[in-house]
């Protein structure tokens, strides 16, 4: 590892397992301090980190999360608003009852907003810093299913758009990463015990179709996404704010079309 982020601080929201923790791991390793937020704790990721319980729905915890790195670490430079949840699975949209709605939302937008703002408040004060919002490419492509995350993930995306405009001024940098067909628990998640055989097999034909459809054939890591996650928390990514970074192997430049040749 280069230290590419040594001196730095930084808060990773939902860096207890999946995404996150990788994300707060490659963080760490490139000299990082890291405050973790997250609903429960898993396991300590050791060195110069540390974990705060947080609902990120909550703006009050969001508050003290951004406070925690701030009064530990001296400061704040990098602020991932990565926690997400992606709502109860349904057959099909008339079957769906929103009741999951505010869940949804308060987490996978509220949440990001309330980071955002938050980690900007110091940074604005203090020489600027980089935010990064996780969004995911059902954000970007339309689909059936799951419309409630859908449309928080499209949300995150105009949001941070929004926000690099006018934290610009700030010296804020504010970009985010849409993954795309990642293995992690958060589907799993979605599942009652009585519906998580339907929901495994439904996933399982849901990847199988999207690998069908991705141009690059090797599946997609945590690492990968991590990688990215390095190159807008640090210095190599100076001039760059407003974008979205699709980490889905091709997936939303468009399908795969083989010819026949003869």
């Amino acid at each position: 590892m280069s230290g590419e982020l040594a001196g730095k601080v930084a808060v990773v929201t939902g860096g207890a397992g999946g995404l996150g923790r990788g994300i707060a791991e490659r963080f760490l390793a490139e000299g990082a301090k890291v405050v973790v937020g997250d609903l429960a704790e898993g396991e300590p990721l050791g060195g110069d980190s540390l974990f705060r319980p947080t609902d990120v729905a909550d703006l009050d915890q969001v508050s003290a999360l951004v406070s925690t790195a701030i009064d530990s670490f001296g400061g704040l430079d990098i602020m991932v608003n990565n926690a997400g949840v992606s709502g109860t699975m349904h057959r099909r949209f008339l079957d769906d009852d929103l009741a999951d709605f505010h869940q949804v939302m308060g987490v996978n937008l509220l949440g990001v907003m309330a980071g955002t703002r938050d980690a900007a408040r110091h940074m604005a004060e203090h020489g600027g810093g980089s935010i990064l919002n996780l969004t995911s490419i059902g954000g970007i492509q339309a689909g059936g299913g799951v419309q409630t995350y859908r449309a928080s993930k499209a949300a995150v995306i105009q949001f941070t758009k929004s926000a690099a405009i006018e934290l610009a001024y700030y010296d804020i940098r504010v970009n985010a990463i849409a993954p795309g067909n990642i293995r992690t628990a958060i589907v799993s998640k979605s599942a009652n015990a009585e519906d998580r055989q339907r929901l495994e097999e439904f996933e399982e034909n849901i990847r199988a179709q999207m690998r069908r459809d991705r141009p690059l054939k090797r599946e997609g890591t945590v690492e990968d996404v991590a990688e990215a996650a390095l190159y807008f928390a640090g210095d190599r990514s100076r001039y760059v704010t407003g974008t979205v970074l699709p980490i889905d192997g091709g997936t939303v430049a468009g399908k795969v079309i083989i010819s026949k040749k003869g």
